[in-house]
Order: C-alpha cells, then sequence, then structure tokens
C-alpha cells in the first residue's frame, strides 16, 4: 500500500487525498473525502480514473475519460459510455447520509470504472456488460465481489400518462405519456 500512495502522490491528484483502497481486515474501503460539484463535471474523479486506466496500461482510455454528475439521473447510481470514455453519476449519491455518501460515491464510480476498462480491453470485442471482463476489471479495481445492481432508494419520477390505446387483437391496455 505505501507504494500505491507514493505512486498516487507523484501524479499530483489532490493533496489532501490517498489512495482508495480496500484494507482485507476492515469492512469499510478507505475512501477519499472530497466535496464533489452538484452537476458537470468532476475534475478529481475524472484525474482518478485516469490513474487508474493508466495502472492498467490503458493510455488511451486513460486520455479520454471523463466523469460528470448528471442531475436529470432518475434511478441509476451510475453509468458508462464507452464509445466515449464518459462516466455519469447521480447527484442524489451526494444527499446519502453521511457514513455511506463516500462509500456508495465511490463504489459507484469504481463499477462504472470497470465498464469502460472491461471494454477497452476488448478491443472492439463484443461483451457481456455485466459478463466475466466487467468482473475481472472489478477484481483489478480492488471490488471483487461487485454486484450489477444498486440497492439504493431512489424514487423514480412520477408521470402522469394521459392517453392509453387497447389493442384491438387482445384488449390489452398500454398507458402513455405522449401521443403515437
Amino acid at each position: 500500500m505505501a507504494e500505491q500512495l507514493e505512486l498516487f502522490d507523484k501524479t499530483n491528484l489532490a493533496p489532501e487525498a490517498a489512495v482508495p483502497t480496500s484494507d482485507p481486515k476492515s469492512e469499510a474501503p478507505h475512501v477519499p473525502i472530497i466535496n464533489h460539484p452538484q452537476s458537470g463535471p468532476d475534475a478529481f474523479l475524472t484525474r482518478l480514473a485516469a490513474y487508474y486506466a493508466n495502472e492498467m496500461e490503458l493510455p488511451r482510455l486513460a486520455g479520454r475519460v471523463s466523469i460528470e454528475w448528471n442531475r436529470r439521473m432518475r434511478t441509476a447510481a451510475g453509468r458508462a459510455f464507452y464509445q466515449t470514455g464518459q462516466i455519469e453519476l447521480n447527484p442524489k449519491l451526494q444527499d446519502l447520509p453521511e457514513d455511506r455518501r463516500n462509500i456508495e460515491i465511490f463504489g459507484t464510480f469504481l463499477h462504472e470504472l470497470a465498464h469502460l476498462i472491461s471494454f477497452a480491453r476488448a478491443k472492439g470485442k463484443r461483451i457481456q456488460p455485466h459478463g466475466p471482463e466487467w468482473k475481472q476489471a472489478c477484481r483489478d479495481l480492488g471490488i471483487p465481489g461487485e454486484d450489477r445492481c444498486h440497492n439504493l432508494d431512489f424514487e423514480p419520477r412520477k408521470i402522469k400518462r394521459r392517453f392509453a390505446y387497447q389493442c384491438e387483437a387482445c384488449g390489452s391496455v398500454v398507458e402513455r405519456v405522449r401521443k403515437l
């Protein structure tokens, strides 16, 4: 771990932050305590993602990875776009209780980064989003037992469905927000 901290300090990502690592003797991972913006780009997490990508010998990903907070997200904690190297995080993660906030933010960040790493390693080959390549990337990032879904209680938007269509053949009704 000392080597990892030394490498991290040399990259000058954030002088007050330490490399987030998991201590096998502790149940909670060590995560940096950082103030994140409510929306838009997150410079610290972007630099951290680039650091991890360089450590995994993926310089192309390191050069294009970016992390943003998307206030339009409702139920997903995060999502990754391998075509652009972008990760979007839900700002509701920042509203979690203080004892869970940084752990959930960092866990979601690593989960989405594992997607980008697995697709970068596949070099255009089609892979499953939560398949063996993703699981290997999770292990390499220090989250070996990562689950594919979060258990956070993010309320979905309630949209009134004003239009209803009935199938003439089977009689089933489909409600819609917009007209067909």
